[in-house]
């Protein structure tokens, strides 16, 4: 059964209606199948959708982003990599189900995947708590982002979450922390990290895990720093003006890739990622292979620093502001304090020496 958003009543009636011109069976038994019409009918249903979706509002992109039968974390680990083996557990509390991660192949090389999972129906969605990941298992993926570094092997993070679970146990445990560790480990690792948002990129919960050296997001996803009902309800007193919200928050693929925030947009067939996930899947598996081919050829410095500079340049030229005086290179400055520490270790015997004839003179001075 096809589940239809509410902006698309038009096309559920056309798919209805062609769905009983192919059934060659009616009230009257075997009937003669009428192709033109079905023609006719495929035509206007392709039309529809081009309309719909060439003109959708943010708060529609994110209806689509949140679509049933969108295509989940679960469906591109199985088909995107070979010989996945799942690794669980925290080591300090337990299991975390809303995260998938384990190492695999991609083209013949070892990487480690990270998947937001919220599940395809309800039981799978109520296992893997919606894809609200709990402290355990953002530490699950800091042992596992470290062990990747530790040998070389790339990652590849696959985000669709709502947000970190806000429960009372996830945060006696400390999910704050936990999200915090999170990023500090995805911007000091030193293989090519890779992030795909493939429905929603929701608040901490997200930027824990796509604080990586290339962000990509497929065509009808959203990332965002809260969702648009708790936007509205925040700024507007009124969970109603989703819309307002979702356009103020600039959530959209093409505006964030407007603002330097991600990388590339991964289309999508019309209609949305759910009407051919083989499409989408060859489109995600096509900007993979070209992204870690950026990475080829770089030192493990080189990509630090690609990383490093990528987050330092946001916002520098977009936003509230048309120029920046910062100079293109971006790398982290060390401190007034640092410097001066540094110094001295450096020449710590000169010091020393300046030092020690500068309390001899004075000793003399008193004594004599």
């Amino acid at each position: 059964m096809k589940n239809y958003l509410n902006f698309e009543t038009e096309v559920k009636n056309l798919e209805s209606e062609l769905d009983k011109l192919k059934d060659p069976y009616n009230q009257d038994g075997l009937s003669e199948v009428d192709t033109s019409k079905i023609s006719s009918v495929e035509k206007e249903i392709s039309e529809k959708l081009e309309k719909i979706y060439s003109n959708l509002n943010p708060w529609q992109t994110a209806m689509v982003a949140r679509h049933e039968d969108r295509p989940k974390a679960k469906f591109f680990i199985e088909n995107l990599f070979e010989e996945f083996i799942p690794l669980s557990g925290d080591r300090f509390y337990g299991e975390d189900k809303s995260v998938i991660s384990g190492f695999g192949k991609f083209n013949n090389t070892s990487v480690l995947i990270i998947g937001q999972e919220k599940g395809q129906d309800l039981e799978k969605r109520i296992e893997h708590n919606f894809g609200m990941m709990r402290p355990e298992g953002y530490r699950k993926t800091i042992r596992l982002m470290e062990l990747a570094d530790k040998f070389n092997i790339p990652i590849v993070s696959i985000i669709d979450t709502p947000g970190a679970y806000p429960g009372v146990g996830a945060e006696e445990r400390g999910q704050a922390e936990a999200i915090a560790k999170s990023i500090e480990c995805s911007m000091k690792i030193s293989v090519p990290t890779i992030s795909i948002i493939i429905g929603e990129g929701g608040s901490g919960g997200a930027i824990a895990l796509a604080s990586s050296n290339k962000v990509l997001m497929l065509q009808n996803a959203i990332y965002s720093v809260i969702s648009p009902e708790g936007c509205a309800t925040i700024l507007w007193r009124d969970p109603k003006k989703t819309l307002e919200a979702a356009t103020a928050m600039k959530m959209s693929s093409k505006d964030l890739l407007n603002l330097d925030i991600i990388d590339e947009i991964i289309p999508e067939p019309v209609g949305g990622a759910h009407r051919d996930k083989d499409l989408v899947l060859d489109n995600v598996r096509n900007s993979l292979e070209k992204n870690f081919n950026f990475f080829k050829n770089m030192e493990r410095d080189e990509i630090l620093n690609h990383r490093k500079n990528k987050f330092l340049s946001i916002g520098r030229n977009k936003g509230f502001t048309t120029q920046s005086d910062v100079g293109n290179d971006l790398s982290m400055k060390a401190s007034i304090l640092e410097s001066i520490n540094q110094n001295f270790k450096k020449n710590s015997k000169i010091y020393y020496g300046a030092s020690a004839a500068v309390l001899l003179i004075l000793f003399l001075s008193i004594v004599l």
